[in-house]
C-alpha cells in the first residue's frame, strides 16, 4: 500500500490502519480509493475472517475528510471532482456497513466526520477513554454526511438534532448512549484485543471476544440532559429551538412554540449547569451558517423516515452536491484553512433570510448522477 494506509493479513485477521497521524488521519481521495481496494480484496479472501480498522498515532482514528483537499476543489471550481470524492466515500461507507465479514472499528481518540463514515457503520464499534466523537460539519457551513444523518436520526429523542446542529463532541459514554458506538475498551488494552481477535478460538465470535475487554465508561452527560434537550430541540425550526434554549437558560417554565401557544419544560429542579449549557448552545447556534443549520435540521428529521443507510447517503449526496457549489461552504472552509482566527461571513446573515423549503427542494431534486445509479 501507499504511505497513507497500511494493510496486513495474519492469523485470519485483516488489519487496516489509516496512516496520516500528523494530519489526524484525515481522509483524502487517495486513501478512500485504497481503502475501497482493500475491502474489495478481502471480501472473498478466505485468509481473512475478521477485519480491524484503526488509526495511527495516539491522537485519533480520523478527524474526518481532508478539508484542505475539499477547499482546493471548491476554490478551483472542480465541483465534479468534489462530487466524485463524496460519491466514492459514501460507497465505501456503505460497503463497510454491509460487509460479509465482521468489521471491528477502533475509534480511539478523535473520530469525526469522515471518520464516523468509516467506523460508525462497522459491525463492532469500540471507543476508549480518549475518544472524542462528533459530526462537526455545521461549524464550516456544511451538513452531516457519510451516513451521519442516519446515525443521528436513530439517537434517543432529540439528541441527534442537538448533536447535529451544535456539532457537540461526545466522549465514550455519550457515543454509546447516542448509538455511535457499542463497547468501551481502555486504550491500553487495544493491542491485547487485536491479538485476541487474531488468536480467537472457535466458536468464539468477535463480539464474544470483545466481551472479555468491555468495560463501563461511566455516566453519559447526554443521557442526563435528555429531558430538556427533547423539550428544546423538538421545536419545528432552528429559530424556535434557539428561543426554547433561551427560555430554559433563563429559568422560565415555558417557551413559545408559535401561534400564541407555549411548551412546558420538564418538571425537575433547574440545574444551573444545564441552564448554562443551554445558553451556550443558543449562543453557538446564532454564530453558525443559517443555511447549514436549516438544511441539517431537515436532513436529520427526514432520515428518520428513510428505510436504509443507502437511502440516507443518497439524500446526503444531493445536499452535498448543492453545498459544494455554494459561497457559504467556501467561506467557511477558507476561514478554517487559511485564517483560523477569522469568523466566516455567512450569507444570508440570519435564519429569517433562509427559504424554509430550501432543504426540501434540494433533497427532492436529482440534479447530478446519484451515488448508486438506478
Amino acid at each position: 500500500m501507499s504511505d497513507l494506509i497500511s494493510a496486513t493479513v495474519a492469523d485470519g485477521l485483516g488489519h487496516v490502519t489509516l496512516d496520516r497521524p500528523r494530519a489526524l488521519n484525515a481522509l483524502n481521495y487517495e486513501m478512500i480509493r485504497e481503502l475501497t481496494a482493500v475491502f474489495e480484496l478481502w471480501r472473498d479472501d478466505t485468509e481473512v475472517g475478521v477485519v480491524v480498522i484503526d488509526g495511527a498515532g495516539e491522537r485519533g482514528f480520523s478527524a474526518g475528510g481532508d478539508i484542505r483537499e475539499l477547499y482546493e476543489y471548491a476554490v478551483n471550481g472542480n465541483a465534479g471532482e468534489a462530487r466524485e470524492f463524496f460519491r466514492s466515500e459514501y460507497r465505501l461507507d456503505a460497503m463497510i456497513a454491509r460487509y460479509p465479514k465482521p468489521v471491528v472499528a477502533l475509534m480511539d481518540g478523535i473520530t469525526m466526520g469522515g471518520g464516523i463514515g468509516l467506523a460508525g457503520h462497522a459491525a463492532i464499534r469500540v471507543v476508549t477513554e480518549r475518544s472524542r466523537v462528533a459530526m462537526p460539519e455545521t461549524r464550516i457551513g456544511f451538513t452531516p454526511d457519510v451516513g451521519g444523518s442516519w446515525l443521528l436520526a436513530k439517537a434517543p429523542g432529540e439528541l441527534g438534532v442537538h448533536l447535529a446542529l451544535n456539532s457537540r463532541t461526545m466522549d465514550a459514554a455519550d457515543a454509546m448512549h447516542a448509538g455511535f458506538a457499542d463497547s468501551f475498551v481502555p486504550s491500553e488494552r487495544l493491542p491485547h484485543l487485536i491479538q485476541a481477535l487474531a488468536e480467537r478460538a472457535d466458536p468464539g465470535t468477535p463480539a464474544e471476544i470483545l466481551m472479555l475487554f468491555d468495560e463501563t465508561p461511566g455516566p453519559s452527560t447526554l443521557a442526563l440532559a435528555r429531558d430538556w434537550v427533547d423539550a428544546c430541540y423538538s421545536a419545528p425550526t432552528v429559530a424556535e429551538i434557539i428561543s426554547r434554549l433561551r427560555a430554559f437558560a433563563d429559568g422560565r417554565a415555558t417557551a413559545p412554540i408559535g401561534d400564541g401557544a407555549s411548551s412546558s419544560f420538564p418538571r425537575h429542579p433547574l440545574d444551573p449547569a444545564a441552564r448554562a449549557y443551554a445558553a451556550a448552545a443558543a449562543d453557538e447556534l446564532v454564530t453558525l451558517s443559517p443555511t447549514a443549520l436549516t438544511v441539517t435540521l431537515e436532513s436529520v428529521r427526514r432520515a428518520r423516515t428513510l428505510p436504509t443507510l443507502e437511502a440516507a447517503l443518497e439524500q446526503e449526496f444531493r445536499l452535498v452536491s448543492w453545498f459544494i457549489e455554494q459561497h457559504d461552504l467556501r467561506e467557511g472552509i477558507r476561514a478554517q484553512v487559511i485564517d483560523k482566527d477569522r469568523s466566516p461571513k455567512w450569507s444570508p446573515g440570519s435564519l429569517e433570510g433562509v427559504d424554509p423549503v430550501l432543504a426540501a427542494h434540494v433533497i427532492e431534486a436529482q440534479v447530478h448522477d446519484p451515488v448508486w445509479p438506478g
